[in-house]
């Protein structure tokens, strides 16, 4: 009788070295990578997504690194649909895949799925982005808790993008944005393997810290002027591109937004592992592939 089909799957923080691990293994194994990293989609933003460079991408094939443009909306449902018809695709000719990436709700919608929910009315989207312009994040934050008070305890309500995804749900629908979500897991016809990386959370803060001055380095700031004029946009509002935007739109100093990025990524670091943390499923290691590797075949 063959084997199952097999999705191995790393994940965990930011700076953690998800990218590396994952071409290892996928070399290991002879196979390919399903990028679930919703910031590395969008083909105009390299440097401030720590996307994979040349020589890795080159290392192993990938998929859904710039895969799409940030004119385009990415939801977690459509990129469900797309990631399971590609795996199957690529079950053909492999036996097994690798799937890495830190945002969780995207590699939750693949492994579990994800509902249907309601299309936003873009006036209605408009509006609220214009509240958040004009009157910050906290008057948001407060018509969600009043709206959906259960999903306002469990989202990153710093996170305009999702705050404002799931008013305007609410706004659009009449019902709590929780209230879409599923109650029951899809079946799946792969087997997972879940790999966790952590380290001491010092060690953390120290490479998100180096990784953002190599970034300024590398030309962050260079790629955010490139994008000034589209900041208005989803993909934008976010760590690394809001903070830079706000000094090249003269509201802070230079110092004071690399400062605040580093701060940003570590807490959107902290938020990650938190998420990660709720699955019983991962099994956490420090990322050191001989250790993996040797839990990985033991367990094929």
């Amino acid at each position: 009788m063959s084997k199952p089909k097999t999705l191995i799957v790393i994940a965990g923080p930011t700076a953690i070295g998800k990218t590396a691990l994952s071409i290892e293994v996928a070399q290991h194994y002879q196979t390919e990578i399903i990028s679930a990293d919703s910031r590395q989609f969008f083909k105009e933003m390299n440097i401030g997504t720590a996307k994979p460079n040349a020589q890795e991408l080159a290392a192993a094939p990938h998929h859904f690194i710039n895969s799409h443009s940030i004119n385009q909306e990415v939801s977690v449902g459509n990129f469900e649909k797309e990631a399971i018809q590609k795996i199957e695709e690529l079950y053909q000719k492999h036996d097994v895949l690798v799937m890495v990436g830190g945002s969780g709700l995207y590699v939750n919608a693949v492994l579990y799925g994800f509902d249907e929910i309601p299309k936003a009315d873009e006036s209605i989207r408009n509006k609220l982005n214009q509240q958040f312009i004009e009157e910050g994040i906290e008057t948001l934050q407060q018509q969600l808790l009043e709206l959906d008070p259960t999903y306002y305890k469990e989202v990153d309500i710093r996170n305009p993008q999702r705050v404002i995804r799931a008013l305007e749900v609410c706004m659009c629908s009449g019902k709590p944005y929780s209230s879409f979500r599923k109650t029951e897991n899809k079946a799946r016809n792969f087997e997972v393997t879940l790999i966790g990386l952590d380290v001491e959370r010092e060690k953390l803060y120290e490479r998100i810290n180096q990784r953002v001055d190599l970034m300024m380095e590398e030309g962050l700031l260079e790629e955010v002027k490139s994008l000034q004029e589209h900041q208005h946009l989803n993909a934008l509002k976010t760590v690394g591109y809001t903070e830079l935007f706000k000094y090249l739109n003269n509201e802070c100093s230079l110092p004071e937004a690399v400062e605040k990025i580093k701060q940003n990524t570590r807490n959107f670091a902290k938020r990650q592992l938190t998420w990660f943390r709720k699955n019983e499923e991962l099994i956490w290691f420090e990322p050191d592939f001989t250790t993996i590797i040797a839990f990985l075949d033991q367990k094929r």
